[in-house]
């Protein structure tokens, strides 16, 4: 599982039937501390999460996992909403040099 910030809603109007009614997030993969780790995706929401707020997901074939219909073409899914992260000083930089 990975750490995201949500950005904002992607509105598709056509999409797969197994997308039909799935709201799509924009997604910015963050670190533990917040900041940004690569580039911004598209991920399936359905949790229902609004801008600004902190999610864990999930990719690969496992995305589709999210949705009650498992066969549809996702690469990433959000699993959950962050409250919060409780780190030791310098598990930062731990967690830096592993992922």
């Amino acid at each position: 599982m990975y750490l995201a910030r949500v950005v904002g809603r992607v509105v598709a109007t056509v999409k797969q039937d197994t997308l039909s009614g799935q709201p799509l997030q924009w997604i910015q993969p963050v670190d533990a501390s917040g900041r940004d780790r690569g580039g911004a995706i598209v991920a399936v929401d359905p949790i229902g999460l609004g801008a600004g707020e902190l999610c864990y997901y999930i990719t690969a074939r496992e995305a589709s996992l999210t949705l009650w219909e498992t066969f549809a073409a996702v690469d990433a899914g959000i699993v959950g909403k962050v409250d919060r992260i409780d780190m030791k000083k310098g598990e930062e930089r731990r967690g830096k040099r592993e992922g």
